[in-house]
């Protein structure tokens, strides 16, 4: 959730879909023309955004009776950050979303920025029955007046209830259940059952460190302890925290992870999130002695070295069969997010990834995959064994797979000290660029020339770049592409680079070149995603 003055919305664009179908602005009006150019270069295929208005962070994710719901901080009446509401979503398959209304609407106590959502199951809060357990959504309240007027204490946590599975929320009548401890930046409650100690917990962001609290009832918090001051990096605000236990892939361990956003601050500008792993005892986090000697060695570790990952949490209440850690973040990053080249709406979520932590040479790292329903929606899949590269090579083009909505898997081998380069391109002379300097050690994405950059002057500026210290000689790669947007996960999603990008048109080749060693692509597989 950004900290932001309203003051800088007066009089700011407006608008909203007529039945003409035109968008009327109050700075004049779009046409059907641009309107259709938009949609259809720029709408996503696959990645959630709303119909209109503005998005940014994820919040109060559950899944219940078949769906999973995806909250989000929404402003509908403009495509630029405003009043903030929590917008509503659901799907059967993480995939394919459906709007619903509007779940929650600011109020006389502020707006409603960042939180989080569980199913009550045991109805502890007494709001629900054991036949009909409530949906719990603990949020922040944020009180513009306060703010305006100087005061420290603008910021509250309050909670809603939901009866009939989220489709309507209540807003509890003694609100806020925690009072602003006189802390500037006090927000984004992230709430989850602690099953090993029995007891809820929630953890919020506090300026330079997080707060951690437990609950019996979902009403009444006691503050146990707080984390983070003078850990990892500090650059900017710190906001919208995650906990949870996770097992060690492979093994029957478990750790406590914190994911944690920072603005600004980011590796490669802007916002980003970065991640802690330790214990917690009930009371009190406490980071794993190998993670700490990381952060002696560089000074944060991220979930995600692109610039379009920001503020991402996971889901409450998946079942114990299915088992899996869902993660959703926000795609873009605060330097631009209010400037990107569209009108109807601003802001995608990523694709759903499935979190694991696994332990190499006695470090543990994240890593993401993308969800498995994606499979679903492959309609076409091209396979090559083995492709030799000694000069720039045509992977494939338009004319075999639309690749604006496409998945492709493959194996680097016989890497070399050399710089290693994918791109996708058009007619236009758009060309997005990734890969890897094995020499410098760093993977990268490159969008300087990929299309409109005239909406800011730091979309595009600079090479973004993901160390590493191992000396590869083969390299696991799976790349997402969904019309203005290219998520990469190399070395089986333990780097993950995302960004999005504006093409003037769709991309037309897929191509790889080398500076100097000849290399080969093997098990490659290029899978066309259908969604009609």
């Amino acid at each position: 959730m950004k900290k932001i003055k309203i003051k800088k919305y007066v009089g700011m664009l407006s608008c909203m879909v007529i039945l003409s179908g035109a968008v009327s602005c109050k700075n004049g009006t779009i046409s059907d023309k641009k309107v259709y150019s938009e949609e259809d270069l720029y709408r996503p295929n696959f990645h959630f955004t709303p119909k209109k208005g503005w998005m940014n962070d994820p919040n109060g994710m559950f899944y219940y009776n078949g769906y999973y719901h995806l909250f989000y901080q929404y402003y509908p009446d403009s495509n630029v950050w405003g009043p903030m509401h929590w917008g509503h979503a659901i799907s059967t398959d993480l995939i394919t979303w459906t709007e619903k209304p509007i779940a929650l609407y600011p109020d006389e106590k502020g707006y409603i920025f960042s939180g989080s959502a569980v199913v009550d199951v045991k109805n502890t809060s007494g709001f629900g029955s054991l036949k009909n357990p409530p949906m719990v959504a603990m949020f922040t309240y944020h009180d513009m007046k306060k703010e305006k007027a100087g005061e420290t204490n603008y910021q509250s946590q309050g909670i809603a209830y939901s009866l009939n599975e989220g489709l309507t929320w209540t807003k509890y009548e003694a609100n806020p259940i925690i009072e602003n401890p006189n802390i500037k930046d006090f927000r984004d409650p992230k709430m989850t059952w602690d099953a090993i100690h029995q007891q809820w917990i929630m953890v919020l962001a506090a300026g330079d460190k997080t707060m951690f609290y437990r609950s019996k009832n979902l009403k009444e918090w006691e503050l146990l302890s707080d984390f983070g001051k003078d850990i990892g990096a500090h650059g900017g605000v710190w906001e919208c925290p995650d906990f949870f236990p996770i097992l060690v892939e492979g093994s029957d361990d478990y750790k406590w992870v914190m994911l944690l956003s920072i603005n600004p601050g980011g590796p490669n500008g802007g916002s980003a999130t970065q991640y802690f792993v330790g214990d917690f005892d009930g009371k009190t986090f406490t980071l794993d002695k190998t993670f700490s000697q990381d952060l002696k060695e560089q000074e944060a570790l991220y979930i995600d070295y692109g610039r379009d990952n920001y503020a991402g949490v996971t889901w409450a209440n998946i079942s114990e069969v299915d088992g899996r850690k869902l993660f959703i973040g926000w795609m873009s990053n605060w330097q631009y997010a209010e400037k990107v080249p569209t009108e109807k709406w601003r802001s995608s979520m990523t694709i759903p990834r499935e979190l694991s932590l696994v332990k190499e040479n006695g470090r543990y790292r994240i890593a993401f995959q993308p969800v498995r329903e994606l499979n679903n929606y492959i309609s076409k899949t091209i396979k090559k064994e083995t492709l030799k590269i000694d000069k720039e090579t045509i992977i494939t083009d338009q004319s075999l797979v639309d690749l604006s909505k496409v998945e492709i898997r493959f194996t680097l081998k016989g890497l070399k000290k050399d710089v290693y380069t994918f791109s996708f391109s058009n007619k236009s002379k758009n060309t997005l660029r990734f890969g890897i300097n094995t020499k410098d050690k760093y993977f990268f994405i490159d969008r300087k020339n990929s299309g409109d950059l005239s909406f800011s002057d730091v979309f595009a500026n600079t090479v973004s770049k993901a160390p590493f210290t191992e000396d590869f000689a083969t390299m696991e790669v799976k790349v997402i592409v969904d019309k203005t947007s290219i998520e990469v996960f190399y070395n089986n999603g333990k780097t993950v680079m995302t960004e999005i990008f504006f093409p003037e048109k769709p991309m037309e080749t897929f191509t790889v070149s080398k500076a100097n060693f000849n290399f080969s692509v093997e098990n490659l597989i290029i899978n066309q995603l259908n969604f009609n």
